[in-house]
């Protein structure tokens, strides 16, 4: 287990702290075994622009792995199991976890420092769904991904606004998508198109995330944000892939917990 985080007495005080002394949950063996064996190839990454291909039944050529992409930009793909967990438990924690001290880092103790919402009305208003509570909102991360420790920003978007087929969310073939345009604050070259894909399955869900570094999604159209000619580094989308397993395993296991406790803390 690595270094934790430090929190403060006020945090320790809190009933999640907890979360923040439990040992995190470990990335399964077989992840580890699969990204071990390198890039996959960029001829069979999911395209920013066929994005929707999300919604097709069963599961696309990557479904975990990470690579650089003809264009230069960055590509990461995780699954995640999650069972125990629903639609509603996702949405809930993309609201609650930007309103209070040490929720963002209970998520992963290691690397997370904290978030903040920077609209923190919006997330306590008790009149709005839980996916009203965060759509159209920003929240401002502190954490290291791998590459050491960095400001980030989310802007959470409504998924058709990021060119998703929205009708579809809330079937079987989605049951809720997290989606933002992100990337660290002191650098255009680091924007990231993120999605968080869930599915139901018997027993909770499934987790199918996507990062397309080196994108931000600008009225509907994916625009890629490099300069002509730039490309990331093969470590950016590694270190992502391996952050963002990390953090899903641990969250996958303690959500359905938290969500029964906290719910109606905000």
């Amino acid at each position: 287990m690595g270094r934790k985080i430090p929190i403060t007495p006020e945090q320790e005080a809190l009933p999640i702290s907890k979360y923040y002394h439990r040992e995190p949950a470990p990335i399964p063996a077989e992840k580890l075994a699969l990204l071990a064996k390198g890039p996959c190839d960029p001829g069979c990454a999911l395209d920013i622009h066929h994005r929707n291909d999300l919604f097709l039944s069963g599961y696309l050529p990557v479904e975990t792995g990470y690579c650089v992409l003809e264009d230069g930009t960055g590509f990461v793909a995780n699954h995640t199991a999650m069972p125990g967990v629903t639609a509603e438990m996702f949405d809930w924690w993309f609201a609650w976890h930007g309103c209070g001290p040490l929720r963002y880092t209970i998520w992963d103790p290691e690397d997370h420092t904290g978030a903040v919402s920077l609209n923190y009305g919006q997330a306590r208003c008790a009149a709005l769904s839980m996916k009203e509570r965060y759509w159209g909102t920003t929240h401002i991360i502190r954490e290291d991904i791998g590459m050491g420790a960095d400001e980030l920003f989310a802007s959470f978007r409504e998924p058709r606004e990021l060119g998703y087929e929205q009708d579809k969310i809330g079937t079987d073939a989605c049951s809720t998508i997290v989606c933002a345009n992100s990337g660290t604050t002191r650098s255009a070259q680091m924007s990231v198109v993120m999605t968080h894909f869930l599915r139901s399955v018997p027993g909770g869900s499934e987790l199918r995330t996507r990062f397309w570094m080196g994108w931000h999604i600008i009225s509907g159209k994916a625009r890629r944000m490099l300069p002509e000619g730039a490309a990331l580094p093969i470590e950016v989308p590694r270190a992502l892939v391996y952050h963002n397993a990390k953090e899903f395993t641990n969250l996958a296991a303690i959500l359905p917990q938290v969500y029964a406790e906290e719910r109606d803390r905000f």
